[in-house]
């Protein structure tokens, strides 16, 4: 008989995962609080698929720069001042590994990673209008120019190939769309897709697989075994396995501590904003550098994003958020204007972020049939696919397609 998997959470990553195994010929069944129709963070992200983000998000220099920031409601950065133990204790984790010594030992992880969910991209064979254009890093200022060449050097020599350009070269590689800035970094190996487009086709695929998916169902707890999970319980009652795969982004921590774990997580809200039909279209997406601002083309329409928001689990918009995204964009697209952005409606997700910018990937020493895929931060549309086929490949028994210790699920236990 097959082995049965049951996976909690329908985000990319649990759906990554499930067309994974159910490929290898297991059963699956997704287990996810939401409707299907949902509209969660694995939808309104930027999709980009980036080997050009190797440096975790907890590197030198962040805390000094989240501290600047964090006074400012329309900074791309910003804690909202609460007592709160989980958020002290991750923002001691965050600043222990905000260090070069942690930086060096993770940006080849990092790179690996991103390298081989490219691969997969390609290789998986659905339908969902991957674009291989690359990504620039624009740049307002010289100082920033320089900084992001300095990066540009360390992927080359990582192997990611990257090209400090001039305005006018910038210029030259997407002329479709007039850019006010004095440089950029060319990523020619980035991707982007329509998020909501690569859903549909796993989701489709799954089916034809024979996937079981329990949509509207709220896990309540677990029945162990000494060191088995047993099973799953549900709003819908006991959901038996022999295997669980927890993948359910901002929501696995406190499942986690239900099974005596210490995952340290916190909700990091990202907000985007889609215009259905812009006065240009670049070609290429990109990343304005100084505001932290991702913007991408999909389809036809135009997708700003940016921001990282820790509010707790908190799923509301601040307007302040969307007008440091509104007024920034014009910055670096001097053809369009804040008031284009009136009549759209903001999009909001909880990206689950790690205390040192790495996901949560692996095995635990404490539960002999519990695997952890989370933590993706702002990455997980991009590690997607490689995410699920190592878990599918943890799951056969088989040796992952990368080292996974940096990753492990246990580093804060």
């Amino acid at each position: 008989m097959s082995k049965h998997i049951t996976i909690l959470g329908a985000g990319v990553i649990g759906l990554s995962t499930a067309l994974y195994c159910a490929r290898r010929g297991m059963k699956v069944t997704v287990i996810e609080k939401k409707a299907r129709q949902r509209d969660g963070c694995s939808f309104g992200n930027a999709g980009m698929i980036v080997p050009s983000h190797f440096i975790p998000l907890a590197a030198p220099g962040m805390v000094k720069l989240g501290l600047k920031w964090m006074w400012n409601p329309e900074s791309p950065f910003y804690i909202k001042p609460r007592l709160d133990l989980d958020l002290m204790s991750w923002g001691l984790h965050f600043w222990k590994a905000a260090t070069k010594g942690r930086v060096d030992a993770a940006a080849p992880v990092l790179r690996d990673f991103s390298l081989l969910s490219r691969q997969c991209y390609e290789e998986i064979g659905l339908d969902f209008g991957l674009v291989k254009k690359g990504l620039l890093m624009l740049c307002k200022k010289q100082q920033a120019l320089d900084a992001e060449a300095h990066m540009a050097a360390m992927a080359n020599q990582l192997g990611i190939p990257a090209e400090a350009l001039d305005a006018k070269a910038t210029a030259a590689l997407d002329p479709a769309v007039t850019m006010d800035v004095c440089g950029s970094v060319f990523f020619p190996q980035d991707c982007h897709l329509s998020p909501g487009r690569f859903i549909e086709a796993v989701e489709a695929e799954m089916e034809k697989l024979g996937v079981e998916m329990l949509w509207e169902t709220e896990v309540r707890g677990f029945e162990v075994e000494g060191r088995v999970l047993k099973a799953v319980r549900t709003s819908r009652g006991l959901m038996e396995s022999q295997e669980v795969v927890l993948c359910s982004g901002v929501w696995s921590a406190e499942m986690a501590k239900e099974l005596d774990l210490k995952l340290p997580m916190q909700a990091g809200k990202g907000y985007s904003l889609t215009l259905t039909n812009p006065k240009q279209l670049p070609e290429l997406c990109s990343i304005c550098t100084e505001a932290r601002l991702a913007v991408t083309p999909m389809e036809g329409a135009l997708r700003v994003g940016g921001t990282m928001e820790m509010a707790g689990i908190d799923e509301l918009i601040t307007q302040r958020r969307v007008r440091g995204i509104t007024r920034a964009f014009p910055q670096y697209f001097p053809a369009f204007e804040e008031r284009d952005f009136d009549e759209v409606k903001p999009w909001s997700g909880l990206r689950p972020v790690s205390p040192d910018g790495v996901p949560y990937l692996g095995r635990t020493q404490r539960w002999k049939n519990l695997t952890m895929a989370t933590g993706h931060a702002m990455m997980g549309l991009s590690l997607a696919p490689a995410t699920g086929r190592i878990v599918s490949e943890l799951l056969a028994g088989e040796k992952s397609s990368m080292k996974l210790d940096l990753l492990s699920p246990d580093r804060f236990a």
